[in-house]
């Protein structure tokens, strides 16, 4: 059976890697590319795996040559400026990058004659500050961004959007939430606290986690449910079409932290420092997932316990 061919953007990235999993147990052959800044060990575990290719998605030359060379028949487009509090300082940067990068990628799979679908990944973070504060978010509410990230996501889905409508490009977007797992840098607040407490665990830091509002709640998914939603996407999604991959549940900062101390022996004291606050941050962020399983038949797989637990293994080996 002739296996489906994929090519990816931003493969060594966090969720990148996931994915190559996710398309190889489901019998893809997969291409993709890899930036100057990408984490090394992400590259050595893929470099046997699958074609590693060099691009700057800035460069539209490049993006032309390289995507009509590899001619996938899906693209997955995950390659972006993806932090949203760097994206403040680099505001130039992030707007190039998450859109005009998107741009180039849009133009080459233009001249694509067998591809059947491009997957942009796009944000919870789109829809910014809504009312009422703890309503659950559905693909039709209005979006609202708040900060240079948000915006340039907004702004890449109407691209997406356009290229749809008048070029007929098969193209649809995944507004995805918040997702964690094993291997996401610490940066992000659930990899923070594991790396925190493995330090704890050998004796390299006091055993002290501060944090900010405890009360803010977010929904949050196993990065391999995310990832396995991309790909069901691609299978089964409507082109011109959004599609939440979320889990339908709000968590609480204290809750997943009293359940990441709890997987450890060691006590670990809890306190709240106000310079963890942002004054841009949304109290509460759920999404409804109800479109993606209803049309692409999309379930969340991995229990909360199963991702901070595979989550904290992670740092326990790394640290």
């Amino acid at each position: 059976m002739k296996k489906k061919k994929a090519f990816i953007t931003g493969i060594a990235g966090f969720a990148g890697v996931h994915l190559v999993n996710e398309l190889l147990d489901n019998g893809y052959q997969i291409s993709g590319s890899v930036y100057k800044d990408d984490p090394p060990e992400h590259i050595n575990y893929l470099k046997d795996k699958v074609h590693l290719i060099k691009l700057d998605i800035l460069k539209p030359e490049r993006c032309d040559q390289i995507i009509k060379g590899e001619n996938p028949e899906y693209i997955f487009h995950l390659a972006a400026f993806s932090s949203v509090g760097r994206s403040f300082l680099h505001e130039k940067l992030t707007y190039q990058v998450n859109f005009e990068g998107t741009l180039n990628v849009l133009q080459a799979a233009l001249k694509l004659k067998k591809l059947k679908k491009l997957i942009y990944i796009s944000s919870s973070e789109n829809y910014g500050r809504f009312t009422p504060k703890n309503k659950t978010l559905t693909e039709d509410d209005p979006l609202n961004p708040v900060s240079p990230y948000a915006i340039s996501k907004v702004a890449a889905e109407h691209l997406c959007r356009l290229y749809f409508d008048q070029h007929k490009l098969p193209v649809s977007i995944a507004r995805s939430f918040n997702h964690t797992g094993p291997g996401q840098n610490e940066n992000f607040v659930v990899p923070s606290f594991c790396k925190k407490i493995a330090m704890i665990e050998k004796g390299k830091a006091k055993p002290v986690i501060k944090i900010g509002n405890p009360k803010i709640k977010r929904d949050i998914s196993d990065v391999r449910d995310i990832v396995r939603g991309y790909r069901l996407l691609a299978e089964k999604g409507n082109s011109g079409r959004v599609y939440q991959l979320c889990s339908g549940q709000a968590v609480s900062i204290a809750t997943l932290l009293n359940k990441l101390t709890g997987l450890s022996d060691k006590k670990i004291k809890i306190e709240l420092d106000d310079k963890f606050n942002r004054t841009n941050d949304i109290p509460i962020v759920r999404g409804s997932n109800t479109r993606a399983k209803r049309e692409l038949g999309y379930k969340n797989n991995f229990k909360l316990v199963k991702t901070l637990t595979d989550c904290l293994n992670y740092f326990r080996n790394k640290v």
